[in-house]
């Protein structure tokens, strides 16, 4: 249980970080179009609300979230979206208010979670930490969605580690749900944090390696910025196709914003 708590707290951060972008916002705003084609505002924090809901099954109430598996099993490339739209059609101050009390749920119950229990989801089976790990990414993700809509900058934290970290881990999977086999040699990862320290991943004589910017990074594999916009440098043949496919996120290839 302690071992998820320092994610948990980033995770809690980030949300809240969220939060302060849109606890203001006229009801007409969030209908503003974010970068995912169809999601508006209210779409991006539905869809948060309602994955939030699904991992707190997860955690309480595993029969309940098998139930959630086996709809999802039914439409595999659209339930994401419908669950977002039916959603979102909420009023925005019900919508925010569900969200925030969702996510306190979810934050406290990842906090009680025995070590060595692995949590259901839609990929594999994942420990407490990996979930809170994989919420903050997609909150930092869909976050982002929301700040672009609205103009706004957000200075990057130390939190981007984990996105960084969920981005490396996850080099092979990219390769496999595009049909491609998994490179056999390790990389080198290095990432200029925002701090300006260095992150580093796998081997230092690694021949396949990727240096840049940590941001960049995590923009890049969640697939919020094209590749050309970004500092990044691959060296070797397999890291410069990694860096055309990569993907943190479970499910089928994304488009990305090309």
């Amino acid at each position: 249980m302690a071992s998820a708590a320092p994610l948990v707290a980033d995770l809690r951060a980030e949300s809240d970080e969220l939060d302060a972008l849109i606890a203001d916002l006229p009801d007409e705003q969030w209908s503003l179009a974010t970068p995912a084609p169809g999601w508006t505002i209210a779409h991006q924090i539905a869809h948060l609300l309602w994955t939030d809901r699904v991992a707190l099954l997860s955690v309480t109430d595993e029969p309940g979230f098998n139930v959630v598996l086996g709809r999802a099993a039914e439409d595999p490339t659209g339930f994401v979206d419908r669950a977002a739209e039916d959603l979102a059609s909420t009023e925005p101050p019900e919508l925010l208010a569900d969200w925030r009390v969702t996510r306190r749920l979810l934050h406290d119950a990842l906090l009680t979670v025995e070590d060595g229990r692995k949590l259901p989801w839609f990929g594999p089976p994942m420990s407490a930490p990996s979930m809170a790990t994989a919420r903050l990414m997609e909150t930092w993700a869909h976050g982002l969605d929301v700040a672009d809509a609205l103009g706004v900058r957000r200075a990057p934290t130390a939190r981007l580690r984990s996105v960084a970290h969920i981005g490396v881990r996850t080099r092979d999977f990219a390769f496999a749900v595009h049909g491609l086999p998994a490179p056999t040699a390790p990389f080198h990862v290095e990432l200029r944090a925002p701090d300006g320290s260095l992150w580093r991943w796998g081997p230092a004589d690694a021949e396949q390696r990727v240096t840049g910017s940590a941001e960049d990074f995590c923009l890049l594999v969640t697939q919020r910025r094209a590749r050309a916009e970004l500092d990044l440098v691959a060296t070797g043949p397999d890291a410069e196709r990694w860096l055309t496919i990569a993907q943190a996120f479970a499910g089928p290839p994304g488009k990305g914003r090309g």
